[in-house]
Order: structure tokens, then C-alpha cells, then sequence
């Protein structure tokens, strides 16, 4: 069930729900190179899959609540028919750098009845009582994200940079130009470079890049757009730079990352209408 588009900033409520879903039998959750602008929960009422990091994997169990913060590389892992809830989300603080990821949250008894209770709103995928799977899942996270075991960063972004992040991720295909982005923000560029990785984790060129390269992997996985349409649409100057740049980010190429997301759907290649050669 999908509420608010990408790119909203959380409401006065600190949090921004995407979408909440639930399959009673999830026997193929496989999504290689995941790279989400959100945050994700995860939980799974029996054991059965796993969400692998570049060097460590992690089951998803029926004792914990997982929690993968936005702009994380991950696979997630699964074949066999396993009950799975999902909420994608956005809240309004950044985690404190010494935050250990993924966050694993022994789910407490509060927390799974309001599982169950998501679990029992739906009747279909993309069907249920939508306003009561809304304020259900905001209930769940707002329980969630005041655990002690998150460490948030101290204090809440300026609103001048979140003014400047708004507009780096509604811009992201122009050149990314600091200078700009800092008088938005009301900083000098190098008190805007200090602040923007305080708060992001990360530096300017390095966001602007990943916000590039999330949205030229959602079009690869849903448009037929070829290679060079897509570098094009999301800034890069060229298709080669534009694989090398996904690949060092991905760990695929552009083309294999469309075949992989295809095949993962169960889709055939050649049932698509055809395009331009990729490799």
C-alpha cells in the first residue's frame, strides 16, 4: 500500500511512511544491489530469508525487527514461503556515526501484536483498509524508532540544508554546483560541505552521485529506455562513464543489473519489446 511519493520531507510527526506491505507467502523475495533513498523494516513471522551486506549477512527471524537505513548496498535473500511485512519510510533525524547497521531490534510484545494487526488489515496485495494500515504503521514506527538501541545524531538539520538537500534530489540530473546549493542552505561552501556530511554522512558529490545512480536503477528496472537514454536523463555525460559510475556503486553493470532485476521478477528478456544492443 503506497502513501507518499519519494522526495516529501517527513511531516511534524518526524516520519514520511512510502509504502507498508505484507505477503502471507513470500517465496521469492531475491532484489540483488539494492540501493533505497528510504529507510526499511523488515519482519518476518517465520525464518526462512536473509539480507546479505557487502560483508556480512544477516537472517531475517520471527525475534527481531530489522532496520536498513536509506542509501544502504544490500541483497535481499529468499526462496522459500515465509510470512513477510515491509514498511518503507523516511524519518527526520540521521543516525549517529557510531550506529551499527543493519539496526536488529528484539521485537517486543507490543510491537508484534502490532504486526499481527498489519498483517490482518490487508485482504490482497494493495488491498485493506487503507487509512487503518496507515495509522498502523506509523504506530509501529513511531514505538520503533524510540528504542534506545538507535543512536540518533544530537539536534535536527537546518532548514536551510534541508532546503539544499530537497533541492540537490529534485535537480540531480543537472551539474551538481556546491556553490549553489550553499547559498541556498545560507552557508558558506565550506561550512555547507561541513554541515552536509554531518547530517548525510557523506559528501555533497557523493550524494548527488548515489541520488543519480537510484534513479537511473529504478528506470532500468522500469522503463525500456536503452542505456544511453537513461545516462542522458540522469546527468551523466555519457553511457561509459555512466557504468563505470554504476558498477563502482552496484557492483553491476547497467545492462546486467536490468537482466538480473528482470529474471528476479520472472520475466523473460525477450518478451520486452527490443532495444538497443546494452553491452
Amino acid at each position: 500500500m503506497e502513501y507518499f511519493p519519494a522526495g516529501l520531507p517527513p511531516d511534524q510527526s518526524g516520519v514520511l511512511l512510502h509504502e507498508t506491505g505484507y505477503l502471507p507467502r513470500n517465496d521469492w523475495w531475491v532484489f540483488p544491489n539494492t540501493l533505497s533513498p528510504f529507510w526499511r523494516l523488515y519482519f518476518n513471522a517465520r525464518p526462512g530469508h536473509k539480507v546479505v551486506f557487502p560483508n556480512v549477512e544477516y537472517a531475517l527471524t520471527p525475534e527481531h525487527i530489522m532496520l536498513i537505513p536509506d542509501h544502504q548496498l544490500f541483497h535481499a535473500v529468499g526462496r522459500g514461503p515465509v510470512p513477510h511485512c515491509w514498511i518503507t519510510f523516511q524519518p527526520a533525524r540521521r543516525l549517529a556515526a557510531r550506529q551499527n547497521i543493519p539496526i536488529l531490534l528484539r521485537v517486543t510484545r507490543i510491537e508484534r501484536n502490532l504486526l499481527r494487526r498489519l498483517a490482518c488489515q490487508f485482504t490482497g496485495i494493495g488491498r485493506g483498509d487503507r487509512e487503518a494500515i496507515l495509522h498502523t504503521s506509523l504506530a509501529l514506527l513511531h514505538l520503533v524508532l524510540i528504542r534506545p538501541e538507535i543512536h540518533w545524531q544530537e539536534g535536527t538539520p537546518p532548514d536551510g540544508l534541508r532546503r539544499a538537500i530537497r533541492r540537490l534530489e529534485m535537480e540531480y540530473a543537472k551539474p551538481l554546483k556546491v556553490a549553489d546549493l550553499a547559498r541556498t542552505a545560507g552557508l558558506c561552501v565550506r561550512g555547507f560541505a561541513k554541515v552536509f556530511k554531518r547530517y548525510q554522512g557523506v559528501a555533497p558529490a557523493r550524494f548527488h552521485t548515489q541520488v543519480r545512480v537510484r534513479e537511473a536503477a529504478t528506470l532500468l528496472a522500469k522503463t525500456n529506455d536503452s542505456i544511453d537514454q537513461i545516462a542522458e536523463q540522469t546527468g551523466f555525460p555519457n553511457r561509459h562513464y555512466f557504468s563505470r559510475v554504476f558498477k563502482r556503486l552496484l557492483g553491476d553493470s547497467p545492462a546486467r543489473f536490468r537482466r538480473r532485476h528482470l529474471l528476479n521478477l520472472g520475466t523473460n528478456w525477450d518478451q520486452r519489446p527490443p532495444a538497443k544492443a546494452e553491452e
